[in-house]
């Protein structure tokens, strides 16, 4: 996929990620938001915690989920860190990591929680 092509199917999955989040009551704070540590895809509020959203998307949901690795994890972790900075509560925001996965036909599956404990 061309890079062109790529960065726009990365803004479609993105986009059909927020949706269903917003349908669920949840608004997006931030969207690719990049920090010194990384970049965030997709960050929502939910209340008075946050959401961080990473959206995956590959031919299946377990291509997809292979994409995420552990170096990518710790820059996720750092970001999130920064972004919270910036929250009135700080690190004591109440926020969890989802991973937003996509396969080839566009279906999306949420796994919630999925870098926590």
């Amino acid at each position: 996929m061309s890079g062109a092509l790529s960065h726009h199917a990365g803004l479609a999955a993105e986009a059909a990620v927020a949706r269903r989040y917003c349908a669920r009551g949840c608004t997006v704070a931030a969207a690719r938001w990049r920090g010194t540590g990384g970049e965030l895809d997709l960050v929502l509020r939910d209340g008075a915690g946050l959401i961080f959203v990473e959206v995956k998307k590959s031919r299946s949901f377990a291509a997809a989920a292979a994409r995420l690795g552990a170096r990518q994890i710790a820059r996720l972790s750092a970001a999130a860190a920064e972004f919270l900075g910036g929250e009135p509560r700080g690190q004591d925001t109440p926020a969890r990591f989802d991973v937003a996965l996509l396969d080839a036909q566009g279906r999306v599956e949420i796994v919630e929680n999925a870098l926590g404990p």
